[in-house]
């Protein structure tokens, strides 16, 4: 009786895991097919708006030539994927290349069409909100909210090297010249400082609202500690009274105290780390 128990035992067991395995694979499977599906939806659409568009302007064809190339790239990925990280990975390419297709839209003066799903490459680099022209090496460079003869080349929002480059207009494609070594890299890296540091260009009204935030904000914690490093003076001084004239200069200390931390905590805990140039946002 023993022995037929731990044989139905077993056999429980034997099949619990075959039915486990079973539902995991199906889980993955359907992971999958969900994962293709989605992908190719948004492949599907940019392929018939890159068929129903066209124009002349410089903005207009540069962007549906940078939609055509995301499109072709989508495709290439949707052939070798076989995960849904890989389909994701095609789904991204697809949304980048319709984000293109707003702008170009956008260029030719008509309505975008509906939101996109915000590009994961592009979290955290705002867009800009104002015209900027600066001179690199000689060279100038232009960028701004909107399309012109000037800026026709557009970028969806991301980061380089690092650095968060905003979605706009821009007068040359420098974040594609700048991914070699060397030279261009340097040269990207001024055009970025240039471009988007207030040190160099117009800061634009992103960096200034981020600026007096973060401003305001540590010199109002400087000015809290500066006062609680007074009040310890101030205790100084008193438990000093024994040792005469030392324990009353050591009590003025407090007033030093207050002055520095204050002062401090001012000018370091607000504009330039606090809401300037990488605090995200509008540019």
């Amino acid at each position: 009786m023993e022995i037929a128990l731990w044989v139905v035992l077993i056999l429980m067991l034997g099949g619990a895991l075959v039915f486990w395995r079973w539902g995991s694979r199906s889980r993955r499977a359907t992971e999958l097919a969900d994962a293709r599906a989605e992908a190719q939806r948004w492949y599907e659409r940019l392929g018939g708006q890159l068929m129903n568009l066209h124009g002349d302007a410089p903005a207009v064809r540069q962007a549906l030539a940078d939609a055509g190339e995301r499109y072709n790239a989508a495709g290439s990925q949707l052939e070798q994927a076989g995960t849904p990280h890989q389909f994701a990975l095609a789904r991204e390419t697809a949304l980048e290349g319709l984000a293109y297709i707003r702008a170009a839209r956008t260029a030719m003066g008509i309505d975008p069409g509906p939101e996109l799903p915000p590009l994961a490459a592009a979290r955290g680099a705002g867009m800009l909100t104002k015209e900027r022209e600066v001179n690199v090496q000689g060279q100038t460079y232009r960028a701004g909210p909107q399309p012109g003869n000037q800026t026709p080349y557009y970028y969806p929002g991301g980061n380089w090297q690092g650095r968060p480059v905003p979605a706009g207009w821009y007068s040359t494609p420098w974040w594609k010249t700048a991914l070699g070594t060397g030279a261009g890299v340097l040269g990207g890296i001024l055009i970025a400082d240039a471009l988007f540091s207030p040190a160099f260009a117009d800061p634009g009204y992103g960096y200034e609202a981020g600026y007096q935030e973060g401003f305001n904000d540590g010199f109002g914690d400087g000015q809290d500690q500066g006062g609680d490093a007074g009040d310890q003076g101030g205790d100084g001084g008193d438990q000093g009274q024994d040792f005469g004239d030392q324990g009353q200069d050591f009590a003025g200390q407090g007033d030093y105290s207050g002055g520095y931390g204050g002062d401090f905590g001012g000018d370091f805990g607000g504009g330039d780390f606090g809401g300037g140039d990488f605090g995200g946002g509008d540019w």
